[in-house]
């Protein structure tokens, strides 16, 4: 009889035994530092180029090539570091990791095995637990070899020497919500300080997750290693799946199909994962020192520089948000989720000088049309309306020039034509009607026939105006100003 394993917070307990398993999970996030030119040689770093156009015998590993740091890399590498507070070392080295497979063409990657650039730091989650990270280190792309084709496999050697960092989390994520959170405050930071776009679909952040489990008071358990993991939610999916494979396991009583040591890819359309290898230890690697590169040095001066080039990081600017403008966690989430999106809010606001209103815009029209077949844009950046434009129609909603509902014909039509609001109000003819006689007109009209209304607003039933209101904006094609409508059949009534 096979056991249920239920959550209970972040322990699993299986329904036949009562025993309450605990999770010990690592991640191993790669992402692609955003410069210009690849980590060793000068060929670009360019995205969707025809396959190897983008080499050069130092990341082919010609005979005789040498390799040469990209200082910028550096640079990102330790802007990245200080963002989530690690130590950045004074001094650390560069080292061959050797293995053989058709996307390496050295036969060798140069990587940072035993001193690596940075340690330590780590990253608090909306839970309030903090991932601690263990170690941070730079190291070179692989080629891409693409395996689809029947009995061949191409390799494309365009991405082999792209500067990535590997960051290294403590065991310390005990579920996939952990493990979803961690990765999304990561990607946020990353962009933040402009170390890497982490577009995971270019492949410019990619994780693997090392996960085992355990009964509660006993020691760890053979760990597993989980490869393929292209989004977060799969990342989240594929360790709930593992949990439970490796828990299911141990409560068989089956020594046959307990976890062993392995490497396992995510299988997303099947929802499981599978082995792919056993796993490789630190001495099948043949590391040593690589030895046409010296050692990287950090000074003062150029760890102060990078340091004073952090930006406002994500969790500071959302607590800035709702303390000092006002807004919602929810709206700051939004807001802050997209740098180029929280600019754009901050420069709406200042200009306008209302972010409250500033933030409804953004959140409800402007994101709604990224992605939109009409604006064609994938990026707030990309959108014709700039932050002047919002604040311009904010301006023309909060002096009542017309309504909201008016404002938000108004913001779709700038954000496909580019058009300013004052000219779309205008062409459209969307300006409110402030004319007291011409609005008394349109009130008296809805209040005929309305007896049972009308008796009900007269018993402080003030509600009962909205099947009121409603009429009078249709006859006046939506231009009257909703406030005075209302404050105008309140009169009639109560004067009748």
């Amino acid at each position: 009889m096979s056991a249920t394993i239920e959550r209970d917070g972040d322990v699993w307990v299986s329904s036949r035994t009562g025993t309450r398993w605990h999770v010990v999970c690592g991640l191993e996030v790669h992402a692609q530092l955003r410069t210009r030119t690849k980590l060793f040689c000068g060929c670009e770093t360019s995205f969707g180029d025809p396959p190897n156009s983008r080499t050069c015998p130092v990341c082919t590993g010609q005979p005789g090539s040498l390799p040469v740091l990209n200082e910028e890399a550096l640079a990102l590498a330790v802007r990245a570091a200080l963002a989530i507070g690690a130590d950045v070392a004074p001094w650390s080295k560069f080292d061959r990791k050797n293995y053989f497979y058709c996307d390496i063409p050295k036969n060798y990657q140069i990587s940072q095995f035993d001193r690596p650039y940075c340690t330590g730091g780590g990253i608090d989650l909306p839970s309030g637990r903090r991932i601690r990270l263990h170690r941070i280190h730079l190291e070179e792309d692989a080629g891409k070899a693409i395996h689809d084709r029947g009995t061949t496999t191409l390799v494309d050697l365009n991405r082999a020497g792209t500067p990535l960092i590997e960051s290294v989390t403590e065991a310390d994520v005990t579920s996939p919500e952990d493990a979803f959170d961690y990765l999304t405050a990561l990607k946020e930071i990353l962009i933040y300080v402009g170390a890497s776009n982490a577009d995971m679909e270019k492949g410019e952040l990619r994780c693997d997750v090392n996960v085992s489990v355990h009964p509660a008071g006993e020691g760890w358990r053979t760990k597993v290693e989980v490869k393929n993991l292209n989004s977060f939610r799969n990342v989240a999916a594929a360790l709930e799946h593992e949990i439970l494979r490796q828990i299911q396991a141990y409560e068989s009583g089956d020594e046959s199909r307990y976890p062993v040591q392995e490497t396992r890819l995510w299988d997303a359309d099947k929802l499981v994962t599978r082995s792919m290898r056993s796993k490789e230890a630190a001495d099948d690697y043949r590391y040593f020192t690589e030895p046409d590169l010296p050692p990287v040095t950090v000074s003062p001066s150029f760890l102060e520089r990078q340091r004073g080039m952090l930006p406002e990081l994500p969790a500071a600017r959302r607590t800035r948000y709702v303390r000092e403008l006002g807004l919602s966690a929810y709206d700051a989430d939004v807001l802050v989720a997209d740098r180029a999106v929280a600019d754009f809010f901050e420069a709406a606001a200042r200009i306008s000088g209302r972010p409250k209103e500033a933030a409804n815009w953004i959140s409800n029209e402007v994101l709604r049309a990224l992605g939109d077949a009409q604006t064609g844009a994938s990026t707030i950046d990309d959108l014709p309306v700039k932050p002047h434009d919002l604040a311009e129609l904010i301006e023309l909603v909060a002096k009542g020039t017309i309504h909201t509902a008016a404002g938000r014909t108004v913001i779709r039509e700038m954000l496909e034509s580019g058009t300013a609001a004052a000219e779309v109000v205008e062409r459209l003819g969307l300006e409110q009607v402030e004319d007291e006689s011409q609005l008394e007109d349109w009130c008296r009209a809805a209040l005929e026939g309305k007896d049972a209304i009308v008796a009900d607003v007269k018993d402080g039933k003030e509600k009962a105006l909205g099947a009121l209101i409603g009429p009078v904006m249709q006859a006046s094609g939506g231009k009257a100003n909703p406030q005075k409508v209302r404050e105008i059949l309140k009169r009639l009534i109560l004067e009748s």
